[in-house]
């Protein structure tokens, strides 16, 4: 039995023996210029900043997030040998700030340092001039801190139970301040209220510094604020912590209970901080920040100082993680917000 082989022309095997040497070259001037986009991006990355940037903090001095933005700058600077500057642009629950920074360019030399807030603005403010999830790119979640409940040490309420059995023998007796409608101490006192089937009376402010100013005097019976405006009143005997809303409890204020631990199982709302910039920023910039901010954050003092200072947990995450947490906490503030119809003040 014998088998005809085809025969290959020479002229055919020409053709092919030439599309093939064409695809090669191909192939190594495709490589070739990858590996020189890969070189020249991290030559980029390397040589960035070679002026000075600017972060952005978009809540005034005497908040949580001027000092934050403030450390880091100064930290960075020192590392990294050029000027990290910190400019306020205030106003509209951190939106002003933010917006500007979303229009920014995207060229590495603008960043906004974000709270909690950032993920509920775009349910609260009518007409948000950037997009929360297109015109952003993440950076880093800093750290998540538990907000904390508070009274006088002239109130009643020495744990949680006793502020909702005064609330139900007396529905809206009970006061409580927030630094203002729609903020995340009033939204976790809405769901808290929710669950546990009791009605207190909201009284929002303008900042931690006049709510807590009239907790101390007794004015309002509860203050609900940050671990770091509250913990400190706490500690000096001035106010009694009354429990904390994160899922364990905080560093700052240890003889505190969570909500979890008072009748509300599983229950977590977190204040936190984040860096994002213009989205387009190129992601060896983002990449090389993220890794100079995880050196500033891996230091004994600077985790000691946000710890104890603000009763922060630090995350130093990944521009990832950060991206799914905002979506995360867009997705359950939103419903929070539209379910109840709470407005701006």
């Amino acid at each position: 039995m014998s088998v005809s082989l085809p025969v290959i022309q020479p002229l055919t095997c020409k053709k092919h023996w030439g599309r093939s040497l064409q695809a090669v070259r191909l192939g190594v001037t495709a490589l070739f210029a990858l590996l020189f986009a890969l070189m020249t991006c991290a030559s980029f990355a390397q040589a960035w900043p070679t002026r000075p940037v600017k972060f952005i903090s978009p809540f005034p001095p005497g908040g949580s997030v001027d000092p934050l933005a403030r450390l880091f700058a100064a930290r960075l600077t020192d590392n990294m040998g050029q000027q990290f500057i910190v400019e306020n642009k205030t106003g509209a629950s951190g939106s002003i700030g933010t917006a500007f920074v979303a229009k920014s360019a995207p060229d590495g030399y603008t960043f906004v340092f974000v709270f909690d807030t950032h993920a509920v603005n775009p349910a609260l403010i009518p007409n948000l001039p950037y997009d929360t999830l297109k015109d952003l790119v993440p950076v880093m979640l800093v750290g998540t801190s538990p907000m904390a409940i508070a009274t006088a040490q002239s109130k009643p309420y020495q744990r949680f139970a006793d502020v909702i059995a005064a609330a139900k023998a007396k529905p809206e007796a009970v006061s409580y301040g927030s630094v203002g409608n729609g903020s995340l101490g009033h939204l976790t006192m809405t769901l808290v209220q929710q669950a546990g089937g009791f009605k207190v009376t909201h009284a929002p402010y303008k900042g931690g510094g006049p709510m807590t100013a009239d907790a101390l005097g007794g004015q309002i019976d509860l203050a609900v604020g940050s671990v770091a405006v509250i913990a400190p009143h706490v500690r000096g005997g001035k106010l009694r912590g009354v429990a904390v809303t994160g899922d364990k409890r905080s560093a700052a204020m240890p003889d505190v209970l969570t909500l979890s631990e008072q009748g509300f199982p599983g229950f977590s709302a977190l204040a936190w901080w984040g860096v994002f910039a213009p989205a387009g920023t190129p992601r060896p910039i983002i990449d090389r920040l993220n890794a100079e901010m995880a050196k500033v954050l891996a230091d004994p003092a600077t985790r000691k100082q946000l710890s104890e200072g603000q009763g922060m947990d630090i995350a130093s995450s990944t521009p990832e993680a950060l991206q799914k947490w905002t979506e995360g906490e867009l997705i359950r503030w939103t419903k929070v917000v539209r379910d109840n119809q709470i407005r701006p003040d």
